[in-house]
Parts: structure tokens; C-alpha cells; sequence
């Protein structure tokens, strides 16, 4: 597993400027929902909402931001984390990004979009369900658990093995199962890098104005880097690209 976080830091400096041109998308895509007005709390580093406190004084004018809002945030995120794999899957492979290539990120962005609403419109129901009959949190975490593997590779088998939407997320599956590590390998990464700038910057200046530093530097170079680590994993899936 070392040879991929390898690959992951040279992939990233060697391209960072790229990376952080694209990974200006993230800082829109969750600037988007704190200034629609939705109950949004930032901790982190990251944008999160408060799911029960959709469902209060709901109206049709309040449901239309939400649905514009979370649409227009998911679009920027599909593509910055599309623009990521392509830069990914180029230098792993030591060929150039060619107009035909560029061409082809809206439709790589149209796929990963769909993933991503497909994974809100789950997550929705699953929380307004659990809003509603009261199911226990810990049941509907278990639920998102079992869909996970199901996603979690679906863009970078979409961008690096041109697949459609289903068998990407059929081999996003399939690779998550066979190849746990690595993904336990990501989610000991991401808790690192986040804990420790986290407590850096809440050293450095304090509670509130480190939640908005590290948002911007957890937009530019944390979660950018995550994608970079993740595609790299997907990558080492073919073995003469292990050497």
C-alpha cells in the first residue's frame, strides 16, 4: 500500500497547480449551500447539514432552494472530482490530456452527477424515514454503511474504465470488497490530515476563524488530495501499473 501513497503525493505535487485550479469547484460547490440558507454547520473543515431541520417550515418556496441549491452543489462537486481522475488516470499513465479528453468531462460529469444525486436521494429518504417513524440513527448509518462500497469507486471507474453508471457501480462493489485496505487505508489518511491541520489552525487562531481557514484549505488541498488517493487505489487495480 505504500507505492500508492506514493503515487498519490507525486501525482498531486506534480500536477498541484491543476489540482487546486479544478478543486476551486469544491469551495463553490459547498459555498453554494451556506448561502442558500439552509441549516448548514461547518465543522472540520467540511459543510454539513442538519437533516431534521429540513423537514421544519417546509413550503414550496423553501423545498425549490433546497432542490436548486443541493443540484447546483453536486454539479460543481461531479466536476472536481471528474477533472481529479482525468489528471489521475494521465499521469499514471504518462500520457497527455487531449482536446478529445476535455471534450469528454462533460459527459464523465453528467455520470458522476447522477451517482452523486442518486447517493442524496437515498440518503434524503433514509433520513426522512428515520424522521418520521423515529428509526434509530445507528440503523440508518448502517444502511448508508451497506451502500458505500456501492459508490465510493463509482467515479473513478466511470473516468478511468469508461464505464456506465450501473457496472461502474457494480466494479466500485467489487473493488471496494476485494481491496478493503485500501479504502481503510483512505479513511486512516483523511482522519489524519483533518485532525491534525484541524488543531493546527484552532491553535493558531482560535476556534471560529479556524473553522473558515481550514474549510478553504480542506476545499484546496485535503479533500482534492483524498480524490487523488482514491483514484490512485482504483488504478493499482491493473497490474502493470503496480510496478
Amino acid at each position: 500500500m505504500a507505492n500508492i501513497l506514493k503515487y498519490a503525493v507525486d501525482t498531486y505535487k506534480n500536477n498541484i497547480y491543476l489540482i487546486s485550479l479544478f478543486s476551486i469547484s469544491f469551495i463553490i460547490a459547498f459555498l453554494i449551500l451556506i448561502f442558500a440558507s439552509l441549516p448548514t454547520y461547518s465543522d472540520a473543515g467540511g459543510i454539513f447539514l442538519r437533516m431534521q431541520s429540513l423537514f421544519y417550515n417546509m413550503n414550496w418556496l423553501n423545498t425549490s432552494i433546497i432542490i436548486i441549491a443541493v443540484l447546483l452543489s453536486l454539479l460543481f462537486l461531479s466536476f472536481a472530482i471528474v477533472a481529479i481522475n482525468v489528471i489521475v488516470k494521465h499521469s499514471r499513465t504518462s500520457t497527455k490530456i487531449t482536446r478529445e479528453v476535455i471534450k469528454g468531462l462533460e459527459l464523465y460529469t453528467a455520470k458522476v452527477f447522477i451517482v452523486l444525486l442518486l447517493f442524496t436521494i437515498i440518503f434524503g429518504l433514509i433520513s426522512f424515514i428515520n424522521y418520521l417513524l423515529g428509526i434509530s440513527s445507528l440503523l440508518s448509518s448502517l444502511i448508508i454503511l451497506v451502500l458505500t462500497p456501492f459508490f465510493f469507486y463509482t467515479p473513478s471507474s466511470i473516468v478511468i474504465d469508461d464505464l456506465r453508471i450501473v457496472r461502474a457501480m457494480n466494479m466500485s462493489a467489487r473493488f471496494f470488497i476485494t481491496r478493503l485496505h485500501y479504502f481503510l487505508l483512505w479513511l486512516v489518511i483523511a482522519i489524519i490530515l483533518v485532525s491534525v491541520f484541524d488543531f493546527i489552525f484552532i491553535a493558531i487562531s482560535g476556534t471560529f476563524l479556524s473553522r473558515f481557514i481550514m474549510f478553504i484549505f480542506n476545499s484546496l488541498f485535503i479533500l482534492p488530495f483524498l480524490v487523488v488517493l482514491q483514484s490512485q487505489s482504483y488504478m493499482n487495480r491493473f497490474s502493470l501499473l503496480k510496478r
